[in-house]
């Protein structure tokens, strides 16, 4: 329903989420903060200068957009988009956090996977007026430094909702323990 990918669309975001790497792919296994069963954290292999680190939740199962999406799965999307949000303030001082999610070209889809952008935000940042302008490719390296320091604000406390008592595997390149099990939100990571 109100799709647009190629009927041969390689779609990156599944590429990645299975641990492929090819020309399909601008992101890189480096770039995942956090993932469970059902979703992926990963750093953006696009930024913006005022607002580096932000981070794009991905469901691993392949929807286009917000008319396949399954709403059971939205829960697990803000949970996770919750817990990105409060290492961003940990790792960032950002003085607040943007989500965004665009369906079809005209509202700004340009990957035909469903994902969340989980943006840091400071005051002035005038993010909006630039969100189509100064938008840029952000090298690995760098992607990777931003995904090791969010999962170690993610690691370093436990960080975990309500809703959630289960083990998230971390980026096999962060320097701690490869799963943590949450049970309580701790805000001053």
């Amino acid at each position: 329903m109100h799709n647009h990918a190629a009927h041969n669309y390689v779609c990156p975001f599944c590429l990645l989420t299975q641990g492929i790497s090819n020309e399909h792919v601008e992101s890189v296994y480096t770039d995942i903060v956090c993932q469970s069963d059902l979703v992926t954290a990963v750093v953006s292999s696009h930024q913006w200068p005022r607002n580096p680190g932000n981070i794009l939740i991905i469901p691993t199962q392949h929807f286009e957009n917000i008319y396949d999406f399954p709403p059971r799965l939205a829960a697990d999307i803000q949970e996770a988009a919750q817990i990105i949000a409060i290492a961003m303030k940990e790792v960032y001082g950002c003085d607040g956090v943007s989500t965004r999610q665009h369906n079809e070209p005209a509202g700004s889809q340009d990957v035909w996977h469903y994902h969340l952008h989980v943006t840091p935000r400071f005051d002035g940042d005038r993010f909006y007026e630039t969100l189509t302008t100064e938008r840029a490719w952000m090298p690995p390296e760098e992607r990777a430094w931003h995904a090791r320091r969010l999962s170690g604000a993610i690691g370093k406390g436990c960080v975990s909702s309500q809703l959630m008592y289960r083990e998230f595997q971390f980026s096999k390149h962060a320097l701690f323990s490869t799963h943590l099990k949450c049970t309580q939100w701790q805000i001053g990571l």
